[in-house]
C-alpha cells in the first residue's frame, strides 16, 4: 500500500510563496527518482522539479529553475517544493511522483511514474 500524499496547496498573491509537502509512505523509496509535475488547465502535464532520494542531486525544469527548490528529508519520507517569486502561470495541480530506476532526467521525460499523489492546488492570483 504505497501513498504518496501532498500538502501545502493555496491560494497566494503573485510574488508570493508557498512549500508543499509530499508524504511518502508503503515502501523504501531508495533508487526511486522523487518529482514534482503540475497540470494547469486545459494544458497537459508538466515536469517541475525532481530529486534523488538516496543522492539529493536535483533536477529542474527551465521555467522554474531559480525560483523553486525541491528537497527531501528521508528520514520522515518526504519530499518537498519550496516555491518562491510565485506567477500566476504557475497555477496547477501538483502531483508528486516516485519511478524507480531511472535518471533525473529521464523521470522529466516520462509521464508512467511507478507511484502518483492525488495532487493539491496552487493558485497565485494576480
Amino acid at each position: 500500500q504505497v501513498q504518496l500524499v501532498e500538502s501545502g496547496g493555496g491560494l497566494v498573491q503573485t510574488g508570493g510563496s508557498l512549500r508543499l509537502s509530499c508524504a511518502a509512505s508503503g515502501r523504501t523509496f531508495a533508487n526511486y527518482a522523487m518529482g514534482w509535475f503540475r497540470q494547469a488547465p486545459t494544458k497537459e502535464r508538466e515536469f517541475v522539479a525532481a530529486i534523488s532520494w538516496t543522492v539529493g542531486s536535483t533536477y529542474y525544469a527551465d521555467s522554474v529553475k531559480g525560483r523553486f527548490t525541491i528537497s527531501r528529508d528521508n528520514a520522515k519520507n518526504t519530499v518537498y517544493l519550496q516555491m518562491n517569486s510565485l506567477k500566476p502561470e504557475d497555477t496547477a495541480i501538483y502531483y508528486c511522483s516516485a519511478d524507480f530506476g531511472r535518471s533525473l532526467e529521464q523521470a522529466a521525460r516520462i509521464r508512467f511514474h511507478d507511484y502518483w499523489g492525488q495532487g493539491t492546488q496552487v493558485t497565485v492570483s494576480s
